[in-house]
């Protein structure tokens, strides 16, 4: 039998990790340019932390989750989103106790999803995501906002905007839950067999259903704006004016809910136009009361969560190619098997300098070496080996103008990092 990876994943071949690699350093960046430090979570979770933080009524938990008994007979839960594991983290080590802010990001996680595999949507994919913990305002929300924004223009992308709502807190969402329900009531027959649960266990996912009689529904239910209690429109306000004195597209949809049961207050997507229409490329928003969930202090937190994969699919729609770098800055040719020894010494020193070097392992001839060294894209090559060897000298050629020049071995070194690093 052939064995094949398993449906819905994919791998991320040696040819391609150049882009994975330049998305991260830039994600890293910004996110150290907002003071944020990584975090790294277990692949897996005890499953409770995921049905007490995401939400038993949300699709993750119902339907799309990685759960299994582990030889302890312990629920184990493969990680279907990235904040939940955060905030156990944060609780676990006591880091709210430290100076507020606690900020963190993660980049690269695994993220496990069972559904049905599309363009753009695996079973597993990576996430990049930022949580900060500790502050009420609306500061924390526009600065993990506008980081995010930072990120996706950095990257190349453009037509960027932010969708922002409000869906309140446990003060004023139960009126609205009230209003929400009365509007649903009429209408209920015309609601799909899952959003007939969600009436009474969560009547706000409604608003979040892809099912087109729902969103029919949804779209002339009450505006949840119009019940905002004084704290939450006033922090709506201010996430408003923080976006607007730095330009930043916004539009105000109520239809924004998100598809996890522990958002407050703020929730956001930031959309791109394209050819192929709207998209939304991330998501996020306020999680005021999920710490104290899960077992920790009451304790205001925001954030967001973004897929590698996805930046990558529309990076590559619209046809952006980070810059490139060779495989290697130096390639070093044995001409004989009396250069093999000098020309593996030269590429272990040339490492030992910091500049990348390879050297011939195949025990090819020169002109195939030659074509090795154009396909790694080297731009030198030393030759070790002939007459220049006896000589106790290296031949070095600059392979995009052909130029050819000796340098003495004792200099090998020292000379060739001068010439790579002038590059």
């Amino acid at each position: 039998m052939h064995i094949q990876s398993p449906k819905g994943t994919r791998d991320m071949l040696p040819k391609d990790s150049f882009l994975w690699q330049w998305i991260e350093q830039t994600m890293r960046e910004e996110a150290a340019l907002a003071g944020y430090l990584e975090i790294r979570t277990p692949v897996f979770e005890y499953t409770e932390l995921f049905e007490r933080g995401v939400g038993d009524t949300t699709d993750i938990v119902q339907k799309e989750m990685y759960t299994f008994l582990d030889k302890g007979e312990r629920s184990i839960t493969l990680k279907p989103e990235g904040t939940a594991g955060a905030v156990r983290a944060l609780i676990e080590n006591k880091l709210y106790a430290e100076p507020l802010p606690v900020k963190m990001y993660y980049l690269n996680n695994p993220i496990f999803r069972y559904e049905n595999p599309q363009h753009g949507r695996l079973r597993e994919h990576h996430q990049f995501g930022m949580e900060c913990f500790g502050v009420k305002g609306p500061s924390a929300d526009a600065e993990v906002i506008m980081t995010v924004l930072r990120i996706l223009s950095q990257l190349g992308l453009t037509h960027l905007s932010v969708k922002i709502n409000s869906i309140g807190c446990p003060v004023c969402r139960p009126s609205y839950h009230e209003a929400l329900r009365a509007h649903l009531k009429e209408h209920f027959e015309g609601l799909c067999p899952q959003c007939k649960e969600r009436y009474d266990r969560n009547p706000l996912r409604v608003l979040d259903c892809k099912e087109k009689s729902c969103q029919a529904i949804a779209k002339e239910a009450p505006n949840i704006l119009d019940y905002l209690c004084e704290e939450c429109d006033s922090h709506f306000d201010g996430l408003q004016q923080l976006l607007h004195v730095r330009e930043v597209p916004i539009t105000i949809d109520p239809q924004i809910v998100r598809g996890l049961d522990y958002y407050t207050k703020t929730v956001f997507e930031i959309i791109m136009q394209s050819p192929r229409g709207e998209m939304a490329l991330c998501g996020g928003g306020r999680y005021d009361g999920l710490v104290k969930e899960i077992g920790g202090p009451d304790m205001p937190a925001v954030g967001f969560g973004i897929g590698t994969e996805r930046i990558i699919l529309e990076l590559q729609n619209q046809g952006i190619v980070p810059p490139t770098q060779a495989v290697t800055s130096v390639f070093i040719a044995c001409l004989g098997e009396e250069g093999r020894l000098p020309a593996y010494q030269l590429c272990m020193d040339l490492r030992d300098a910091g500049i990348r070097a390879d050297y011939d392992h195949m025990n090819r001839s020169l002109k195939a070496q030659f074509r090795y060294a154009d396909k790694l894209g080297a731009p030198f090559m030393v030759i070790a080996g002939g007459d220049e060897l006896q000589r106790g000298m290296f031949k070095l050629k600059d392979m995009q103008s052909g130029e050819e020049k000796e340098i003495p071995m004792q200099e090998a070194v020292n000379r060739i990092s001068l010439i790579v690093n002038q590059k």
